[in-house]
This record gives C-alpha cells, sequence and structure tokens, in this order.
C-alpha cells in the first residue's frame, strides 16, 4: 500500500526531527572547547606587483630620484630592455623656444644613499623654459578640488624662479611658482589644487633662469591618503586591507627579504628616516623600491589598521633561486660579519620597542612616534633551503634575540613546499631548535586543500607552532575560495597547533604582475576586490579564542568559535559541493544572550570569479541579514558557499 504524499511528508518530518533530537542530545554531552589563537588570520603584505611604488604608497612620481638602472630588470624579460633606465618615467621639455640640454650627474649629490640627479643647462629660456615632465605610473590620477603636496630639491647655479604645475596633455591643470636662492641642496614645497579631474595628468618643473639647475626627489602626493598622513598610503587600497581586520601583519617578504644574492638582502635601516636619504634598491621581483613605504610605514600601518606587526628578515643567507640558479643560488653572509649582522636584529627590536632613552628607540621617537609599536614576532628566514650554513646562521640569530628579548617570538622557515625535503630537514631543524613557530608554505590546486583538511590533527602540540605564512588555491574562482574557507575551518579546528595563517600574495597592479593568482588587485583608480577574498574577510571579522567542537552534523567543512571578549559564538559552514547540503547545528550549551543571529553568505557559481580591472554587476560579495535562531537548527548551505553565522 503505498502512503499518501501528505502522511509521507509528516513521516519524514517526524524522522529528521527525532534525528535531530539525537543528535543535539549527542552533541550537547559531548561538546568541547579549547583555547586557540586569536592572531588565526592575518595579512602578508610583499613588494612584488608592485605592491608599494605604483601602489599602497600613494608616491604619484615615479622614479623620483632617477635611480632606476637596466641592472634592475631580469635580462631575460627582453620587452623591458631599453625601458629601464635613470630617466624612465622622465620627458626632457624646452617649451617656447628655450634652449637647454639634460644630463645624469653624480657629483656632489643630495647624499651618498642616492647618487643619482639631473641637471638642466638653460642657454635660452624662451618663453616658458626648460625642464623635466613626470608621467608616474602610466598617467597621474588628480581630482578637482583636492589638494596634492609637492616637493622638489633643488640646487642652482644663479637665482631665479621655476614653474611647478600640473597639467593633461597641453591643458594646465594646476601650477605655482617658486623663487630658487640658493647654490646648495635645499627642499622647495607647495601645494597645488587642479581645476578639473583627470586620469592622464602628469606634473611638470620648468626653470626659468639661465644657467645650471639640479633637480632630485621630485615628490607629489596626494592630501588625501589613509588617515590623512602626509605623505602616506593609498586611501582606497589602504581600506581594503583594513577592512579584512588582520589580526597581524607580516612584511616586507617573501623572497624580497632574503633577496637576489648577498648585495640584495633587504636591510631594514636602509628604509627608515628621511625619503630623501633611504637607499633605493631592486628586488628579486625585477623592479625597483624607493623605500618610501620602510618599516616605519609599514610598523604605522599596523597600528593604523589594528595588526600585530611580523617583520621577517633574512636569516644570513640568500634566496637560493639567487642569481636565477634555481634551487642551487644560496649565498651566504660571511661568519665573521655575523655579529653586524645579528646586531642589526637586535637593534631592530630596540627600535621598535625600546624607550625613547635608547638609542634606537630615540630615533623612532625622532621620526614621530614617541610610543613603542609593541613588537611580538619576529620572523627569520623565507623558504630557505635548510644548509648546514642556514642551520648555523639561524642559530645565532635565534639564540641572540632569546638572551636579549627572551618575550619575543621567533618565526622560523621550513621551505617552500607542505612535505618536500626542505620541509622535513626543516621541520628537524625546529624539534633540535624550538623557535616558538616554522612557517609552512603552499601553493596547490583547490583539491589538494580538500584532501588535506586533517593535515594539522596530529601535529605534536608539545613543539613549535605552525605560521602557514603563504598559501592559495592557485585561482580565483568561487571553488579556489570555497575550498579555501574550507581548509579554513581545519586551521581554526587546529587553532591549539597553527597560530598564524595569511593568504598570499596580497595585493597586484594590473599590467604590472609577476605572480597570479593575489588576494586584491587595483588599478590607478580602483580596487578589485576578489572572491578570496571576502573568503578571508568573513573569517577574519569572526575571529574567536576558544573552539567548540561537535557542533555541526551533515559536513565536515564547519567550525565553531567564541570569543570570551565580545561573548560571540560563531558557526562557519561551507559547503565545497554542486548541490545543496543539509546540516544540523547544535550550540548545545552555550551561552547565547541574544537568538537574533546575524547570517552572512558568500556562494556563487564553480567558475565565477569578480572582475579585475572592471567592476561587475556578478562580483560575489557576502549577503548579510539578520535571522532569529535557537541554539538549535537545520540549516540548507547552498551550492559552493561560505555561511557565517553570528550569535551575540
Amino acid at each position: 500500500m503505498e502512503l499518501s504524499n501528505s502522511l509521507t511528508k509528516r513521516l519524514s518530518t517526524i524522522l529528521a526531527t527525532m534525528s535531530l533530537v539525537v543528535f543535539m542530545s549527542a552533541a550537547q554531552k559531548h561538546q568541547v572547547g579549547k583555547s586557540i589563537s586569536k592572531d588565526l588570520f592575518g595579512i602578508f603584505i610583499e613588494d612584488l606587483n608592485y605592491t608599494a611604488d605604483g601602489g599602497l604608497y600613494a608616491e604619484m612620481v615615479q622614479n623620483r630620484s632617477f635611480e632606476y638602472s637596466p641592472s634592475d630588470v631580469d635580462l631575460h624579460e627582453y620587452h623591458k630592455k631599453g625601458q629601464w633606465h635613470p630617466f624612465t618615467a622622465w620627458e626632457f621639455l624646452k617649451v617656447g623656444n628655450a634652449i637647454a640640454t639634460l644630463s645624469l650627474e653624480t657629483e656632489k649629490p643630495l647624499n651618498a644613499n642616492n647618487r643619482h640627479y639631473a641637471s638642466v643647462d638653460i642657454f635660452t629660456v624662451g618663453q616658458q623654459g626648460a625642464g623635466l615632465r613626470n608621467n608616474g605610473y602610466n598617467g597621474m590620477v588628480v581630482r578637482i578640488g583636492e589638494s596634492y603636496d609637492l616637493s622638489v630639491f633643488l640646487r642652482a647655479k644663479n637665482d631665479g624662479q621655476v614653474c611647478v604645475r600640473l597639467v593633461e596633455r597641453d591643458s594646465v591643470l594646476a601650477e605655482d611658482i617658486i623663487d630658487i636662492d640658493t647654490s646648495d641642496w635645499r627642499k622647495y614645497e607647495t601645494t597645488l589644487t587642479p581645476n578639473k579631474s583627470s586620469e592622464q595628468a602628469a606634473v611638470e618643473i620648468l626653470f626659468l633662469q639661465e644657467g645650471r639647475v639640479d633637480i632630485d626627489m621630485l615628490s607629489l602626493f596626494p592630501q588625501n591618503t589613509f588617515k590623512n598622513r602626509k605623505n602616506g598610503l593609498r586611501a582606497d587600497i589602504a581600506q581594503v586591507l583594513a577592512d579584512l581586520n588582520p589580526a597581524f601583519m607580516r612584511f616586507p617578504g617573501g623572497c624580497l627579504t632574503h633577496g637576489d644574492g648577498l648585495n640584495n638582502i633587504y636591510k631594514w635601516k636602509h628604509t627608515i628616516g628621511p625619503v630623501e636619504q633611504r637607499k633605493e634598491d631592486y628586488n628579486i621581483w625585477n623592479y625597483r623600491q624607493s623605500m618610501g613605504l620602510g618599516f616605519y610605514e609599514y610598523f604605522q600601518l599596523c597600528e593604523d589598521i589594528g595588526a600585530k606587526p611580523l617583520p621577517v628578515l633574512a636569516a644570513g643567507v640568500s634566496c637560493q633561486n639567487s642569481a636565477r640558479l634555481r634551487g642551487t643560488g644560496q649565498q651566504t653572509i660571511p661568519i665573521e660579519d655575523m655579529d653586524e649582522y645579528v646586531q642589526d636584529m637586535l637593534d631592530l627590536i630596540e627600535w621598535a620597542n625600546g624607550d625613547i632613552n635608547t638609542t634606537w628607540g630615540r630615533m623612532r621617537a625622532e621620526a614621530g612616534h614617541p610610543e613603542p609599536f609593541h613588537l611580538e614576532y619576529i620572523g627569520i628566514g623565507n623558504e630557505d633551503h635548510i644548509t648546514q650554513d642556514f642551520k648555523e646562521r639561524f642559530l645565532m640569530i635565534q639564540k641572540a634575540i632569546k638572551l636579549h628579548y627572551p618575550e619575543i617570538k621567533v618565526v622560523g622557515t621550513v621551505g617552500p613546499g607542505p612535505d618536500d625535503w626542505d620541509w622535513k630537514e626543516g621541520w628537524a631543524f625546529a624539534r633540535e631548535t624550538a623557535p616558538d613557530l616554522v612557517d609552512e608554505h603552499y601553493y596547490r590546486q583547490p583539491q589538494w586543500f580538500l584532501d588535506n583538511l586533517h593535515r594539522y590533527d596530529n601535529y605534536d602540540r608539545t613543539q613549535s607552532k605552525v605560521y602557514v605564512g603563504e598559501y592559495a588555491s592557485q585561482g580565483n574562482t568561487m571553488l579556489n575560495a570555497i575550498a579555501e574557507a574550507a581548509y579554513m575551518t581545519a586551521l581554526e579546528r587546529n587553532g591549539d597547533v597553527v597560530s598564524l595563517s595569511s593568504y598570499a600574495p596580497l595585493l597586484a597592479r594590473i599590467g604590472n604582475t609577476q605572480w597570479n593568482p593575489n588576494l586584491i588587485y587595483f588599478d590607478k583608480t580602483n580596487v578589485y576586490p576578489t572572491v578570496n577574498y571576502y573568503v578571508q574577510q568573513l573569517f577574519a571579522n569572526h575571529r574567536g579564542d576558544t573552539y567548540i567542537s561537535n557542533v555541526v552534523k551533515g559536513i565536515e567543512t564547519a567550525s565553531c568559535v567564541r570569543d570570551s571578549n565580545t561573548k560571540k559564538v560563531m558557526v562557519k559552514l561551507v559547503n565545497t559541493t554542486d548541490s545543496i547540503v543539509d546540516v544540523q547545528v547544535n550550540l548545545g550549551s552555550q551561552k547565547i544572550r541574544s537568538y537574533n543571529a546575524e547570517v552572512a553568505v558568500l556562494s556563487g557559481k564553480r567558475d565565477h570569479k569578480n572582475g579585475q580591472g572592471k567592476h561587475l554587476e556578478t562580483d560575489v560579495r557576502p549577503i548579510v541579514g539578520k535571522e532569529k535562531l535557537s541554539r538549535k537548527f537545520m540549516r540548507k548551505l547552498p551550492p559552493y558557499s561560505l555561511t557565517v553565522i553570528t550569535f551575540k
């Protein structure tokens, strides 16, 4: 006998309810809370893909001190040959019948760190003089009514005047006249306010007297920077980072840190102090860094977005891929020079945390930050080949830090892969030397992340903690983002051994990328968060310090955390399939003050990805709403989705 449809539905409902009651009763008895890291989700900034100059650092002038060099670019990048030289982004101007010559000079420079400067010899001024134009990074973006701070160092043989102006082709958007009255280097400043907006503007400097004029460090900044800091960061990009609510920020690399050979190891002391005195350098990603975004700015950004600073310095060795010798190019600082190198590490900690009566703490205060930066973590090395030379130097650095600053947590490295020789040798070394954390990296396909949800379940809880410093599922589709979300629930479940994690790379300027995929794309006018970005944001904005087990039935890719400060309970549910999935949620005996829950859902088609270079109507973003839920409920999860439910 066949049952009627109505009776069948009633029986199904009764059975489902009985199943849910049984599950809830069992879960309530066995729910266990364990402490996990509150710093679990952060960000990692590396200066590749034009992240700093031409990106986050709001300087609008490219090659402002004439330091670009053909040697900055890997010769294999043939398309850049001839485009990379001291006058890259500059144009020599002779306006209105002016007669003049342009030369590059190094005699009696502004300072010893950046020796190049331009000299203009004017023989006939003509109607408008002679000078230079800088087009920035493929055209400058200026907005009507907004103000831009211009500064330049000049040295003139004769007193005279200089015209500085913003232009769009032949149209003058703003200008000012500056009197030059010194034969020694002097900084001149003014403010320009354009009379119309442009995305193809340039800055010009025209000398209106005969004789030689030397020029260096022509700079143009919007006054509208992040937190309105003078000569600061591009507001829209920095705000997108702030919106991630990162617990920490790792910087400045990456491969950039240990560099392309010993002469290219990143030196933090070259990146602080007045910007005109900072020592520019090329990076391993084949372009030059002005160091305008240096350690002071990185630490300041951390403070501005509420992230703990995690600087990373080389472990006394260069990248093993130096000189494009894949895996065999590691160069080592001579042992006799390591004491000085180790002292640089100790000086950094004093600079960050020392009071104003210490040598380096006083320098930080003189730069404008008398209060300490409260440095807690420091990274030593990045993806290094675990050689005996590396081990010897790492141990020297770690011992010195722990001797002088035992409270600082040292982050070691276990190579570039999740299970290769360096990873095995690195962990063996870590078990001997016991750094506070070790840094694991992996870039793999989405299925790898789904196959490795239990990677950290059996890690030894008594050994070094883990920092998953660089990871990505090699794509920006919905599938990639959801695979990462699934993996992040496993990181939360193992948050007692995995203390930190950060997606990589973070930023990429469209048209100037050396690595894909990235979390955030941008051009000179807009910022384009990926679907992956919103996964990171949802997890970071819903962090907890206690993991609660046995909450969800129906999927493995779920987690539940509680924040002891806010008392919020947050459930994350990830559906990695192309079908709707039913789950049962039981918060058991968890104390919940309100059943008006906030529910955020991120979902989309498997192959969808957000626009890069254009905002699309189909861009995927979380949909956030309010729902009245009990501590025990059933829910249908959309295909390829992340759902975050927050109870107060």
